[in-house]
């Protein structure tokens, strides 16, 4: 009952939030248009105002849930799918690397929320059952009083002896049902420390892989750097040695070309030997 007034004087407090928020908007507006501000500024009363008017809208339809439901669903409805669309904005902002880490890090977290959705699964599925069985024995003491009531009114002695076995039996189903019940406590605690063990060792693996990640990244750029550097050296030792090969290539085709010219010192070895040739002409004619 309290729950409920206190509904309708939230959505009677709602109820004049849209008027106010156009009032706002409006007075926004206008005191922005008459000052002399640049166009950026200017702006700003159509970003106010479609503000002010998307945050009437969705205090009108909370207004109306609160009336009719006694809740506000929708709001959080809103608010989980404005936080939808940051994350996803924020991942195509990032780069793939970045994006591809993320992913990891939110199947690790989706694997986590599972594990513990489980969990409670389990424990809530243990809970039900003791109050399943706890229900049962408070049926039952209550059937043997009711039948006790019953029997000492209607019953004779040879009936009442009956009644006094029949209780007895009762009494032993009951401390079984008791130990029963005992065990399965100590099955549920004991499933919780497992789950427990379980996410524990779950964590450390997540950091040791972590670890060995950052590990091999690191290793990786110094490898590429590593190498990156040698196939440098060997790309500047292949231009020298084919410049070396090419010079002396040039060299070799510019001596042909000057031996079988007879040009520079070939040249004047050559008129040396045919003077002397000459001269030892002369000395034979004479």
């Amino acid at each position: 009952m309290s729950w409920m007034l206190q509904s309708l004087r939230l959505a009677a407090a709602l109820e004049v939030c849209p008027d106010q928020l156009d009032i706002l908007g409006h007075v926004q507006t206008v005191q922005i248009s008459r000052e002399q501000e640049p166009a950026v500024e200017k702006t700003k009363p159509i970003r106010l105002r479609r503000d002010c008017h998307y945050v009437s809208q969705q205090v009108s339809e909370l207004h109306l849930e609160m009336e009719a439901e006694q809740s506000f669903s929708s709001l959080q409805q809103v608010v989980e799918e404005k936080e939808q669309k940051k994350k996803a904005e924020h991942m195509r902002s990032l780069p793939p690397q970045e994006r591809r880490i993320l992913v990891k890090k939110l199947k690790h977290q989706e694997g986590h929320l599972s594990l513990k959705i489980d969990n409670e699964m389990v424990e809530k599925h243990l809970e039900l059952e003791l109050q399943l069985t706890q229900k049962e024995v408070s049926q039952t003491e209550k059937l043997q009083e009711e039948r006790q009531e019953l029997q000492h009114k209607q019953l004779g002695e040879e009936e009442i002896n009956v009644y006094e076995g029949s209780k007895k039996f009762l009494q032993n189903q009951h401390e079984k049902l008791q130990k029963q019940l005992q065990e399965w406590q100590q099955h549920s605690n004991q499933t919780v420390q497992e789950k427990e063990l379980q996410l524990n060792s779950l964590y450390r693996l997540k950091t040791v892989n972590l670890d060995r990640l950052k590990d091999m990244r690191r290793k990786s750029r110094a490898m590429e750097q590593v190498v990156e550097e040698d196939r440098v050296e060997q790309e500047v030792l292949r231009q020298q040695q084919a410049e070396v090969r090419a010079a002396t290539k040039l060299q070799a085709w510019w001596r042909g070309c000057m031996i079988r010219r007879g040009l520079g010192s070939f040249k004047k070895e050559e008129d040396k030997k045919g003077k002397k040739k000459k001269k030892e002409g002369k000395k034979k004619k004479k």
